[in-house]
């Protein structure tokens, strides 16, 4: 479809036509004039957010995370007070976290560390 067309079916003139193709390589489209570009040319526009990863992967390096900050605290106040936990203790401890944070509400999980 030529720019002349696609500025006939949008009611605009050849030249807006033409910027708004502009605008949208540029990425400074908005959604609404999408959404009449799309009805001009009797197609639905379709916004998504797509994950770059499995969602229960990213779930999980999240709660690995946020134990992991969790358990850092902690280690560094019993470390203070000569209450280290052994490697072991604290892997296991890190786990017990992580499944409290995947078993209970997740916007734990979201809060910034």
């Amino acid at each position: 479809m030529t720019t002349t067309q696609l500025a006939r079916r949008l009611g605009v003139s050849q030249p807006r036509a033409t910027r708004l193709q502009q605008d949208e390589a540029d990425d400074a489209i908005t959604l609404h004039k999408l959404r009449e570009v799309a009805a001009a040319l009797d197609c639905t526009l379709v916004y998504a957010l797509v994950p770059k990863r499995p969602l229960d992967q990213m779930i999980a390096s999240r709660a690995w995370l946020v134990a992991e900050e969790d358990l850092k605290r902690t280690t560094h106040t019993m470390a203070l007070e000569n209450q280290m936990l052994s490697i072991e203790r604290q892997e296991a401890e890190r786990l017990r976290i992580m499944e409290s944070l995947l078993k209970g509400p997740s916007k734990r999980l979201w809060d910034d560390p």
